[in-house]
């Protein structure tokens, strides 16, 4: 458990905050400007803060240097040695601490063997990251952080480089935290969210639940939807499609290549879901559900934000004249569907208790 509580003034900012991070990935996420980066700096060690008191499995780390405060650092930028190769850069961390892996594991982990005598010089962008994380791994730290590793990437490096750190998150069961601005980004991978705004923490919790507060859904930034939690609960091949668990309803996807039993996030878009008075008939969508509206907000160019309880929660943006043709009042019942094809998916890690 990572427990931060830290305040500091960088000319006219000012940040004032206290988070904790457990198992897994929690992000630090909010727009640019909200003291993100700034808070990370102190949690490394890297800037002084007015007040601070930092723990890291109960042993209090605010007092000390960077190098010995058991935390693996990776930044925007990869910082290799530029005279030692991709091998002696990740032998650099070896030979300070020791990590989970042995050297010849983290190459194969994150696809580096047959760039280990390379030079980094002769690296992409996204190979010299790749060498970074596992440089931070095989340190030892109890703890990685990634002050937004991917930033400057193009989409097909950064959706790979997704990939090898879900893969590190899943194998080495190391926590982590992991500084983004990017919706998508933290909606793969943070299990937990923590939500900056000028210098201030405005919402902690599991990704799903800060994602899908009807009253955040300004500051979360990206397409406005919920996130939502869900087990897979099997396939139909015969059709292509799984069928997911969620609350005390199921949501039917396009056929998602991980076992029964494995964990899912969903991204639900409220541009995505259509509302009903009476149970839709004869409609192609096969995600439908029952629920109750419990939050309805106008916004501006005629648009309606409507907030909905169906087992889990999920949100609709429809337009005014629909809102005011079908009467919609907070507490009332409603039927919602949702096209298959247009829900995000992502499997998460670990299985459903």
């Amino acid at each position: 458990m990572l427990s931060v509580e830290a305040a500091a003034r960088r000319g006219d900012f000012r940040l004032e905050a206290a988070f904790e991070a457990g198992h897994g990935v929690t992000a630090l996420f909010g727009p640019s400007g909200a003291g993100k980066s700034t808070l990370f700096a102190i949690v490394a060690g890297l800037l002084r803060a007015e007040r601070a008191r930092i723990t890291l499995a109960g042993r209090r780390i605010d007092g000390l240097a960077p190098d010995r405060r058991g935390l693996g650092v990776v930044f925007q930028d990869a910082r290799l040695f530029p005279h030692l190769s991709v091998r002696a850069n990740l032998s650099y961390g070896l030979r300070r601490r020791g990590g989970p892996l042995a050297l010849e594991e983290a190459l194969d982990l994150l696809d580096l063997t047959e760039l280990a005598e390379r030079r980094p010089a002769t690296l992409s962008g996204g190979e010299a990251r790749r060498v970074a994380l596992g440089r931070a791994l095989l340190s030892g730290p109890g703890m990685l952080l990634l002050d937004e590793p991917f930033a400057g990437i193009d989409i097909a490096r950064k959706d790979r480089l997704i990939g090898y750190l879900e893969r590190l998150r899943d194998r080495s069961r190391l926590p982590m935290l992991y500084v983004s601005h990017d919706t998508d980004e933290v909606l793969r991978l943070a299990d937990e969210t923590v939500l900056l705004r000028t210098g201030r923490v405005v919402a902690a919790g599991t990704t799903e639940e800060v994602f899908s507060r009807f009253d955040l859904r300004g500051a979360v930034g990206g397409d406005s939807g919920a996130a939502v939690a869900a087990t897979v609960a099997g396939h139909d091949p015969a059709y292509g499609l799984t069928t997911l668990r969620a609350g005390t309803g199921t949501f039917h996807v396009p056929r998602l290549d991980v076992p029964e039993g494995s964990r899912v996030r969903l991204r639900v878009r409220a541009r995505d879901v259509a509302l009903f008075l009476r149970p839709p008939e004869g409609s192609s969508m096969l995600n439908r559900f029952a629920g109750r509206i419990v939050g309805i907000e106008r916004g501006t160019g005629g648009q309606v934000d409507v907030a909905l309880d169906v087992g889990v929660p999920l949100w609709a943006r429809i337009t005014a004249r629909s809102a005011d043709d079908l009467g919609l009042v907070v507490g009332q019942e409603v039927h919602a569907a949702v096209k298959t094809a247009a829900i995000d998916r992502r499997p998460t890690a670990g299985r459903a208790p």
